[in-house]
């Protein structure tokens, strides 16, 4: 199939792309800078230079490739200050609303057979009941402040994706990235904070984690475009965790020292209602849907073999 991966340079794009390739598929993948060109062809794809958030050049693009599949895989985000939350992922939800219908629209023009995104299920879900969630379950109906606008561009493209009746739409909510690329990494932003013991854990420390290695959640993409269904799939590993069982570990991993330990009041102090949320509130999510339907099994299991590889 010709396949159009919109942000195909991102930290999964770099695994999705050769996998794409090697299961024969002809690959087209966009980059905003003319400096990626090249890295796009070493992955084995056609690049395509463009601004996804300016519409005339999506419907150009997309009408002269003309795909069978559009994959949607467009953020933007540099570091995240979890007191300005939304603030930080401001180009991001851009692209996951405008940009989402720029891709529908020119999408549908051309008839594309499925349409697959990246969505997110690290903290989006409703903060009661159970520590584990599945894709039928509610997602936050009152979100901390400063991530209101990141929720509502992640339930505008689930929405618009889903309810698009001319092609089967895929969203997939992956799991907190680590492994090549990311932030949770050898040198890593995420890494070197918690060397460095800038990453403590806050109060209890019992908002439940999931994770997903970036070659895993790779895998899985491949799996929604063979096997996927119009709907919603979870893209997480087996273990969902508390942050007071995954961030020590990590850090032994590290050889670094334990985390510290402070209290809400002073983690709402140094990173907001957003990251006290974060570490003590969210709620981990079943990968059951996935495995079942994507015929998927992750590679890294668990967050624990993942980190010590």
């Amino acid at each position: 199939m010709k396949i159009f991966v919109a942000g195909a340079t991102g930290a999964i794009g770099q695994s999705l792309v050769p996998r794409l390739v090697q299961a024969g598929h002809e690959v087209f993948g966009t980059t905003r800078r003319e400096a990626k060109r090249m890295d796009l062809y070493d992955l084995g794809a056609e690049p395509v230079v463009l601004d996804a958030l300016n519409p005339e050049q999506v419907a150009t693009a997309v009408a002269e490739v003309r795909p069978d599949v559009i994959i949607h895989q467009l953020t933007s985000i540099a570091t995240v200050d979890m007191r300005r939350f939304d603030r930080s992922f401001a180009q991001t939800n851009r692209l996951r609303t405008e940009g989402t219908d720029h891709l529908l629209s020119a999408g549908r023009a051309v008839g594309v057979k499925r349409f697959i995104a990246q969505s997110f299920t690290g903290w989006p879900y409703a903060r009661t009941g159970g520590a584990i969630k599945t894709e039928d379950d509610p997602l936050d109906s009152q979100p901390p402040k400063t991530m209101r606008e990141g929720l509502d561009a992640l339930k505008h493209l689930e929405t618009a994706v889903t309810g698009a009746d001319w092609t089967t739409g895929i969203v997939l909510r992956y799991g907190g990235f680590y492994g090549p690329g990311t932030s949770v990494a050898e040198g890593g932003e995420q890494t070197e904070m918690v060397r460095k013991r800038r990453y403590p854990v806050v109060g209890n420390g019992a908002g439940v984690w999931s994770f997903v290695h970036i070659e895993d959640a790779a895998d899985a993409t491949v799996a929604a475009l063979e096997h996927g269904t119009r709907g919603i799939y979870n893209i997480v590993d087996d273990e969902p965790a508390p942050v007071s069982e995954w961030l020590p570990e990590l850090a032994r991993q590290l050889g670094a020292k334990k985390p510290i330990r402070i209290p809400r009041f002073v983690g709402r102090f140094a990173a907001g209602e957003a990251g006290v949320v974060m570490m003590t509130e969210i709620r981990g999510a079943s990968n059951a849907k996935a495995k079942r339907e994507l015929g998927w099994q992750p590679a890294h299991p668990s967050w624990r073999q993942g980190f010590a590889r």
